[in-house]
């Protein structure tokens, strides 16, 4: 019980999302933090087009912390500079006609409250060992985040690549239907015309 509470009290705030762009469509998504707070960004484009998109991340002061062009998939992680709202957009404006459809999840991982009262008092009596058992509980919560993204992402591929799989399947059905269609074709317009072409016409 009380390693699944420190656990819970070190994991990090993660949202996860499932969105649709249109083409010269962006969307953009906005975070709250302090400054210090660790923000990590990870996405892939699960269908569309060549499964790409445009990425950026713009801070309080409207200028960019990061920026990706025509990417399929990426991870990124900073330390909010300052307070104020992140915005995390996705931008589809290079495409004419194809939607895109995104996967991305976000971590915000609070800064801990150091100074907070009564806090020197507490660190200055925690022992070593209780330190060391929450370094480990964070290591230990942030692998367990990670799982279970390249889980959530391994389902958007395994998804992906049966819609796939299942539209070949259906375009090669329909080819050998019409394929098996021109040559049943083909063997009657023969018969037929040899049929015709052994024809005795009697004349009167």
């Amino acid at each position: 019980m009380l390693l699944l509470g420190l656990l819970l009290a070190f994991a990090p705030l993660t949202s996860a999302y499932f969105i649709h762009i249109d083409a010269n469509e962006e969307q953009c998504f906005f975070d709250r933090v302090v400054a210090g707070t660790n923000i990590g960004l990870m996405f892939e484009v699960a269908e569309g087009g060549f499964l790409d998109i445009d990425v950026k991340i713009v801070g309080p002061d409207n200028k960019e912390i990061y920026r990706g062009e025509r990417e399929s998939s990426g991870k990124y992680a900073f330390k909010a500079p300052m307070d104020g709202i992140y915005t995390y957009c996705f931008g589809n404006q290079m495409s004419t006609m194809t939607p895109k459809a995104v996967m991305f999840t976000v971590d915000v991982t609070s800064p801990h409250e150091n100074n907070a009262p009564g806090a020197a008092d507490s660190q200055a009596s925690a022992s070593a060992d209780n330190q060391k058992l929450e370094e480990m509980v964070r290591e230990l919560s942030t692998a367990l985040m990670s799982v279970k993204h390249e889980q959530d992402y391994m389902e958007v591929r395994e998804r992906t690549h049966r819609s796939i799989n299942e539209n070949t399947n259906s375009r090669v059905v329909l080819w050998a239907v019409f394929e098996a269609f021109i040559l049943v074709s083909m063997t009657v317009g023969q018969v037929w015309y040899l049929k015709r072409f052994f024809e005795v016409r009697t004349v009167v």
